[in-house]
């Protein structure tokens, strides 16, 4: 039964990888079998508004007044005149069906690369006892006001925490009041807050080997989305103090700075250094960015990763672990908290040429995507400005970045979303070998480790 059951999916494999194949291969020929010349003209001609438009938001990005606004008007309409000219060559039902055999060819390609038992591993759960004497620090402002709306700290006091409410109206010293909690005994860590509060807390809990608790009451909560937290509910996440369990991720570090998310360099960790970024982040980076673009203001910068430099990139995002890149359902999310590897992302525009390519290109020149341990960033400035899990910060040059692995315990509700299993890859190669199979395909039968 086994046997037959194994030979079953086998062919289900197959028979997906040959969808996939078939489908991209319509998808490519509908064009040239309905349109004939046309057709075959239209093509280039949709790719040429794709480079245009890529262009023109460079030029709305990197220029002011009458220029940035002729550049918006081509972003906006080059799009509607090419969907215009294939409407009028009476192929725009063309493009919508190639469009839905490539989704097709995606998905019935991931399904038989997802049966191969390429799978990446799973954060390991470990048991430990609920926490005697834990300790939280709330942000009311956090998330528009999430605190009050969930009523965090009356949920918290009632499960047996310490709640200490901290003030908007005076700063407060988070990574200093944790350290005292600590020296009043406490066994537990945990903030409702932004990212940025978060990594202070969770460097201090880290240092004493606390369990640390993650309360999903910030605005974005990158961080809990990729331990796969409930973000619509910040008061779920308290179900971690009485029915929880710990994961071991890493900590990053810019010098001695923690940062659970990234730490940013050039474009945006000058943009998060504007007095209105809080209250207006398009119209802030609509006033820095020409300048910084065109390194008219700014340093020069150079990253250094594990013996590869890249040189004056406009922006570089060094990652506590890689974010994915490849993929645009996955885009911005973490496969993996405990890989030991900090991810880098350098990017350098200098042209609306280049910005295409950005764009177009599967390999752009411009981008470099790397893991390293240690990333290295230098200016041609004393101090470099850097946007650390948002938080707006400056710090002298160079800025030593490192990754400490699995040092943080993250005590987590045992009945939470997860994080969605990350698809496979789209791998071309491999589906030709395995819709030329003829029998059981050469499946590892060991799961993947990276």
């Amino acid at each position: 039964m086994a046997s037959a059951m194994s030979e079953r999916d086998h062919r289900r494999q197959r028979w997906a990888a040959r969808g996939a194949l078939a489908a991209v291969a319509l998808a490519a020929v509908l064009p040239l079998v309905f349109g004939g010349l046309k057709g075959l003209l239209l093509l280039p001609a949709g790719l040429a508004g794709l480079a245009l438009t890529a262009a023109a938001l460079w030029w709305v990005l990197s220029r002011r007044g009458p220029v940035r606004m002729a550049a918006a008007t081509l972003a906006a309409g080059t799009p509607v005149a090419v969907i215009t000219l294939f409407a009028i060559a009476d192929l725009l039902w063309v493009v919508f069906v190639s469009l839905l055999l490539w989704c097709l060819a995606v998905w019935s390609g991931r399904y038989a690369l997802r049966s191969t038992g390429l799978r990446p591993v799973r954060v390991r759960e470990y048991r430990t006892p609920p926490p005697q004497r834990p300790f939280l620090l709330l942000n009311p402002r956090s998330g528009g006001g999430k605190v009050g709306k969930f009523a965090l700290k009356e949920k918290a006091e009632a499960l047996g925490a310490r709640v200490v409410l901290l003030d908007p109206e005076r700063y407060q010293d988070v990574t200093a009041l944790a350290r005292a909690a600590v020296a009043d005994g406490a066994d537990l860590l945990g903030v409702a807050g932004g990212d940025g509060t978060q990594a202070l807390v969770a460097a201090v809990a880290a240092e004493h080997n606390l369990p640390f608790l993650v309360i999903s009451a910030g605005t974005r909560n990158h961080f809990a989305m990729d331990l796969g937290l409930d973000r619509d509910d910040p008061s779920t996440c308290l179900d971690a103090l009485t029915d929880g369990v710990e994961l071991r991720v890493d900590l990053g570090f810019a010098d001695d700075r923690p940062f659970v998310n990234n730490a940013s360099f050039g474009v945006y960790g000058a943009v998060v250094q504007s007095p209105g970024y809080r209250d207006d982040k398009v119209g802030a980076a609509l006033e820095r960015l020409p300048e910084l673009l065109t390194r008219q203001t700014g340093p020069r910068l150079t990253a250094r990763a594990d013996g590869t430099t890249v040189a004056d990139p406009q922006a570089v995002l060094v990652s506590n672990n890689p974010y994915r890149m490849d993929d645009p359902f996955g885009f911005g999310r973490r496969e993996r908290l405990d890989s030991g590897r900090l991810g880098v992302l350098a990017v350098r525009v200098d042209s609306a040429v280049e910005a295409a390519e950005l764009l177009l290109s599967p390999r752009p020149e411009g981008l470099t995507v790397l893991t390293a341990q240690h990333v290295v960033v230098q200016g041609d400035e004393p101090r470099l400005d850097v946007g650390l899990d948002g938080e707006a910060l400056t710090l002298p040059a160079p800025v030593h970045c490192r990754i400490a692995r699995r040092a943080l315990r993250v005590r987590v509700p045992r009945d939470r979303p997860g994080v969605p299993e990350v698809p496979p890859r789209m791998d071309w190669r491999r589906l030709r070998k395995l819709a030329a199979a003829v029998g059981r395909t050469a499946a590892p039968s060991r799961s993947w480790r990276p």
